[in-house]
């Protein structure tokens, strides 16, 4: 098929990149597991792939659709979340796809909408729901104790002075609207107008992940990845914070039967005792200078990659709801 145009809403980071990690072959089947605006299905597609396309959040779906008819049949878009892929896939008759990849956190189209509330920068209610349903982040902020948000703050914002943070919220309680928590971050940071970095970045993106629990969703699909991916397949992931990173660097070295060091988060891992599901992980690529400046967003982007081996899954027989909990 000819050439899809980009959506001007959202120019995907590491967009050549990613279609290089997953070498297309016109015909071949891949997931988009994090559509988003669809820049890398997009991309995809342009590069002769059948592509199934995931996503949590129900406006992503919606705004899809016209996508779905300007391909032509071969685009599904499906509504769900990605660390439940090969159960959304399963259910459709798909047991193994040629190529997986995954944009990991917040999507710009959700950045750039106030009423989403996941940005600092804009004056929205305090929501920060991927998927549109369940506890807000207003909800939880309102009601966890000081050592809850403290402890979310610092292990998912790396924000080092998490307790005074956590103390300036719960005293400025209820609280309902990004602006009024934006404003609580930095006075309690004693942040100086027009400082280059906003204080609140660290903490938006803690309680971001929290609240859609993004950590563990991460885990169970990189597992459902595995058990997708035909041998051969080929798996690229982009992450934006150094959790993330870590998280999917570990998963790799592991399948592969690389040294699985120690870390501040779990402790050494005896060697792997069964056959490597993936080969040697790509060397990890970042965006050039000229991406960057395009795009400052992608200035904390890493991506990874690896082929799939024919080996057993070693995530066999769980189930998404087993592997989130491991």
């Amino acid at each position: 098929m000819s050439e899809l145009p980009r959506d001007p809403r959202h120019d995907p980071v590491l967009r050549e990149e990613v279609i290089a990690a997953l070498a297309i072959v016109p015909g071949e089947r891949h997931v988009d597991a994090t559509f988003g605006a669809g820049g890398y299905t997009r991309a995809m597609l342009a590069a002769g792939a059948d592509v199934v396309a995931c996503d949590r959040d129900p406006d992503a779906i919606a705004e899809g659709q016209a996508l779905v008819e300007e391909a032509g049949g071969k685009l599904t878009l499906v509504r769900g979340r990605f660390g439940e892929i090969d159960r959304l896939l399963g259910e459709r008759g798909i047991d193994a796809v040629d190529g997986i990849v995954f944009d990991i956190g917040v999507s710009s189209m959700q950045l750039d909408r106030d009423e989403r509330g996941f940005s600092f920068q804009k004056d929205g209610p305090l929501d920060m729901r991927m998927a549109q349903e369940g506890e807000s982040a207003a909800d939880w902020l309102n009601r966890a104790d000081e050592g809850e948000i403290a402890d979310v703050l610092y292990h998912y914002g790396d924000e080092r002075q998490s307790r005074r943070v956590a103390r300036a919220i719960v005293a400025a309680r209820p609280l309902s609207r990004t602006g009024e928590l934006a404003a609580v971050i930095r006075k309690a940071l004693r942040h100086p107008p027009g400082a280059p970095k906003d204080p609140a970045t660290k903490s938006f993106q803690a309680i971001r992940i929290h609240i859609n629990g993004e950590l563990d969703e991460l885990k169970a699909g990189l597992d459902a990845a595995e058990r997708l991916l035909r041998p051969g397949g080929r798996l690229a992931v982009v992450s934006f914070h150094s959790t993330e990173d870590r998280i999917v660097k570990t998963f790799l070295r592991e399948r592969s039967g690389g040294d699985v060091r120690a870390s501040r988060h779990r402790p050494a891992l005896a060697p792997p005792a069964r056959a490597a599901t993936f080969d040697t992980p790509a060397r990890k690529v970042r965006p050039g200078k000229a991406e960057e400046a395009r795009n400052p967003r992608a200035r904390s982007a890493t991506l990874r990659s690896a082929v799939r081996t024919a080996a057993p899954a070693w995530s066999g027989g769980k189930t998404a709801k087993e592997a989130m909990s491991c």
